[in-house]
């Protein structure tokens, strides 16, 4: 490939992130898909359709990663989420305070970016915050907290973390053909859980499930497939184009707040170049805002009181946090990263529900001493 080519294939490949996450926003806002509501539906009301919902999506990127995957199309080994060095503790001190902070912020950083796109200045404030505090975890003085303690304890593997990498290897398979029988026999076991109950057969839960896993599916190949460049004519190396991790990506919605926060802050410096993360992060709040505006459901909303600006203040500085220490959020790691069946995923997702059942149990137990 000539340098000359390279300009027209990274707009193309910026262009389709953009319309691949106005999907996810638009979807989002239509079905009000959000993995903080799924859990606390259940804890409140014992309601499984969110939580089916999203399920569904995580089934949905399963089998559409790993399908590429046996189709040699993209490689798990290419993400971020298949390291062999395991930072199973980064994963989850992150974890969990990502997932408590978005309690008290009234969601993830995913679906704070649908609500900003609604009105909600709620939602911007909580971005901000998120942003600044994430982009000073992987930069900054709360970056030099992570390197010094959690980063430095991690268990080094024999080989990929991704699932379909351990199966090949212990059975002396390849790994796309794992992947491909993994993928799938998992993506429709927990397709047949969503289908079993009746909650899971609804219109609204298969438009959200199906939906926002296609889009990460979908910016998976964008990024590895259509991105991809098997000789850089600069470095002659292979590259992804357009990536701030400089491998394949997709969704994920804490680091790359930061980073469309720092490019808004310095954009007069020709450095700092758009990148798959931070044009996602407009085409959802573009999508979100299409679609509140279409259904006559875009309105301003502001803080109730001083301490829910406290509570959304805390809880998108710990999502900001905790993000970046678990390399992800309920998108990048609950939807991007297990997609890949990363062991990584795994924890950084468990840990993440059990961070918001705290902070469920603790604002229950807030209210009863109140009253």
């Amino acid at each position: 490939m000539q340098e000359q080519e390279l300009i027209p294939l990274t707009q193309a490949v910026l262009w389709s992130a953009f319309a691949a996450a106005a999907v996810f926003g638009a979807v989002a806002q239509r079905t009000h898909f959000c993995t903080m509501g799924a859990i606390a539906d259940i804890v409140n009301m014992g309601d499984w359709s969110r939580m089916r919902m999203w399920v569904l999506a995580i089934a949905v990127a399963i089998i559409g990663f790993n399908t590429m995957v046996g189709a040699g199309w993209i490689r798990a080994a290419d993400s971020l989420y298949a390291e062999p060095r395991l930072m199973w503790l980064s994963l989850l001190v992150g974890g969990l305070m990502f997932g408590f902070g978005m309690v008290l912020a009234s969601g993830c950083g995913s679906k704070n970016l649908v609500r900003a796109g609604a009105g909600n200045l709620k939602a911007w404030v909580v971005l901000l915050v998120l942003g600044a505090c994430a982009f000073a975890t992987l930069k900054g003085i709360t970056a030099v907290a992570r390197v010094a303690t959690v980063d430095r304890v991690a268990t080094e593997l024999p080989g990929h973390q991704d699932l379909p990498s351990m199966l090949a290897a212990a059975v002396g398979i390849g790994t796309p053909a794992a992947a491909l029988g993994l993928g799938l026999v998992l993506g429709l076991v927990l397709l047949a859980w969503v289908l079993r109950s009746p909650d899971g057969r609804t219109p609204m839960v298969w438009l959200g499930g199906v939906g926002i896993g296609a889009t990460v599916v979908l910016m998976w190949w964008i990024s590895g497939r259509l991105g991809f460049v098997a000789e850089h004519p600069m470095t002659l190396e292979a590259s992804f184009l357009a990536t701030n991790s400089r491998r394949m990506e997709s969704l994920s919605m804490v680091a790359p707040v930061g980073f469309a926060l720092d490019w808004l802050l310095f954009f007069s410096d020709r450095s700092k170049l758009l990148t798959i993360g931070i044009v996602s992060m407009f085409g959802v709040v573009a999508g979100s805002a299409a679609m509140a505006l279409a259904n006559r459901e875009f309105r301003w909303e502001g803080f109730g009181n001083v301490e829910d600006t406290a509570n959304h203040l805390a809880g998108a500085a710990m999502m900001g946090v905790g993000g970046v220490t678990a390399m992800g959020c309920t998108i990048g790691q609950g939807l991007s990263g297990i997609s890949t069946l990363s062991l990584g995923s795994l924890l950084a997702l468990a840990a993440i529900v059990c961070g918001a059942l705290a902070a469920l149990r603790y604002q229950i137990w807030r209210i009863d001493r109140m009253g």
